[in-house]
């Protein structure tokens, strides 16, 4: 760190940088920017003209945009923002473009040398089929070149050998007589899903949230109480705790089933996992529940982990929100139709928080009769109004008219960014709530926060609150009990009053305060809102009309990715 302020002072970087590169880019990171310093757009929040500017003050006027490190790594930046995105592979002409835009003179080198540091893959992506392809004079389609950073490319293969590997090796984990006796007496939806999951390698689930929880525990149930070694995986420890238990059954995060480990080898922003390939887990069936939150990565991982033989069933609402990191891989799995997937049958919906949340998935915003206040709607002008609202909620109106305390009451929004994002909010709740100097970090014993990028200790979305902190680094009180946290993964944590949609996901909370301003929105996203609240929902209406219009009409920005075909290779 001292080497960092040092550089960044030296050239004009602003000193909060010099935390974020220190965890980006790890121990030597100084002399690393030094031999290269477009290596600074590794940084999270970095741009070209910054690293541009950092790189002139460093090595003089005379640094052209022609430079081959500047071009290398505006390839894997650009490739870098599209995973942010969502993205695992984007076209190379749309590559070679962007680096025209950036003045790159020659985009065909700048790929090359990237590749040839094996940050970056080049992979082929063969065309599909339409009805003109069929024609006699058509001429065949040309295969499309895509780029995609090693990371994550790698973690999409990985993947798909994984699903392939457990659908070959699965052999039903109980005999018929057995499974028929098992499914005596259940619902069709409810036999199929304890069939899907006895019987076959990997499946999907798809249902409501609380019917989902029923058939998850009444599946781990029956299972386990055959002798199968069973285990169900929730996102958080939090959210695993609201599960409720089992008999017999593993109840906990994925996280935590996989043993994380410290590793300074770890790529920044990743957790290494003891359970693997070669240390695989002692498990015949895997519920996972919440599973469109698994990004290519952690997906990966855990069916790397599965052992041959083991059964693993991944569980989610239908048309949930994609995960926080790249790929789609639950999605993709189901839309390559090599496995079974069972959807439930709704159950109808229970109170005026189900009603809302169930229209809400069907693409109507309606107005729901809620004698309890367990729905309330509160308009906002504008963003610093929705923050007004908020803070008032939370601090005052839901303690004082619900009885339910300040800890129980959880603010989402869509982003972290604008006026009325998760920064402002938590900048707002924390001035209310907890004011201080932020002598840790920023942050100040009595801090609520939450983890942006897993750690060893929690994983992404697992919220606590800060007990203390000094030279060490910072001690948090997680569901799953203290840690420390180094000064190096401090920047991981962010505030936790607010959170972003995609980081509250799977995680109920007995009340729930909905910031919607009009960017940001979509149908998924507001369903996985609604839904998060046990007892009661406030709505700050920032939006107008853009949020009846996003639940009417918005879905998902689509992802460039290519699990769905590798899985059928």
């Amino acid at each position: 760190m001292r080497a960092l302020s040092e550089l960044f002072a030296e050239t004009g970087v602003p000193a909060p940088v010099a935390a974020r590169a220190a965890a980006r880019l790890g121990p030597g990171a100084a002399g690393r920017l030094r031999d290269d310093p477009w290596r600074l757009l590794r940084v999270p929040g970095v741009q070209p003209r910054q690293a541009d500017h950092f790189a002139r003050a460093l090595l003089g006027p005379d640094t052209g945009p022609g430079d081959p490190r500047r071009g290398r790594a505006l390839v894997l930046h650009l490739l870098t923002e599209a995973a942010r995105g969502g993205h695992t592979v984007t076209p190379a002409a749309d590559v070679v473009s962007a680096l025209e835009r950036v003045q790159v003179p020659d985009p065909r080198a700048a790929v090359e040398a990237a590749l040839d540091e094996a940050e970056v893959l080049a992979l082929t992506e063969e065309p599909g089929f339409d009805e003109e392809s069929f024609d006699e004079d058509a001429e065949p389609p040309e295969p499309e070149e895509t780029l995609g950073p090693a990371r994550w490319a790698l973690a999409e293969e990985a993947a798909a050998e994984g699903f392939q590997r457990l659908t070959l090796t699965a052999v039903s984990l109980l005999d018929d007589a057995a499974v028929k006796g098992l499914r005596d007496g259940l619902p069709e939806d409810r036999s199929l899903a304890l069939t899907a999951a006895l019987r076959t390698g990997v499946s999907v689930l798809r249902g409501t949230p609380g019917d989902l929880v029923g058939a998850v525990l009444g599946i781990a149930s029956a299972a386990a109480g055959e002798g199968v070694r069973t285990a169900v995986a929730a996102p958080t420890d939090r959210s695993a705790a609201g599960l409720g238990d089992a008999a017999g059954v593993t109840v906990t995060s994925l996280h935590r089933l996989l043993e994380p480990r410290d590793d300074p080898s770890a790529v920044p922003g990743s957790v290494v996992y003891g359970r693997g390939e070669q240390h695989p887990l002692d498990l015949d069936l895997i519920l996972v529940t919440d599973a469109s939150m698994l990004d290519v990565e952690l997906c990966a991982v855990l069916v790397e982990a599965c052992p041959d033989g083991a059964h693993l069933m991944l569980c989610a609402e239908p048309d949930a929100p994609p995960p926080a990191g790249p790929g789609r891989p639950l999605d993709d799995l189901e839309a390559s139709e090599t496995v079974p997937v069972v959807m439930l049958d709704a159950a109808p919906p229970s109170g005026p928080l189900g009603e809302l949340t169930e229209a809400v998935r069907g693409g109507d915003l309606v107005a729901v009769d809620a004698p309890g206040r367990e729905v309330v709607i509160v308009p906002a002008e504008g963003p610093g109004e929705a923050v007004h609202r908020a803070v008032q909620l939370v601090t005052d109106s839901i303690p004082r008219a619900l009885g339910i305390p300040v800890e129980d009451v959880q603010v989402v929004a869509p982003a972290a960014g604008g006026d009325a994002g998760t920064t402002a909010l938590n900048a707002a709740l924390k001035a209310r709530l907890n004011p201080g100097p932020g002598k840790f970090g920023g942050m100040d014993p009595g801090d609520r926060v939450v983890v942006a990028a897993p750690l060893p200790h929690a994983a992404l979305g697992e919220t606590g609150v800060v007990a203390g902190g000094g030279a060490h680094g910072l001690d948090v009180e997680f569901p799953g009990g203290p840690a420390v946290v180094a000064p190096a993964d401090a920047s991981r944590l962010r505030h936790g009053w607010a959170l972003t949609v995609a980081q509250a996901r799977g995680t109920r909370r007995p009340a729930v305060v909905a910031v919607m301003p009009p960017e940001g929105l979509s149908r998924p996203l507001v369903a996985a809102a609604f839904g998060l609240a046990g007892r009661h929902l406030s709505v700050v209406q920032a939006a107008g009309p853009a949020l009846a219009r996003a639940v009417r009409d918005g879905g998902t920005p689509a992802r460039r990715t290519r699990l769905a075909r590798l899985v059928i290779q």
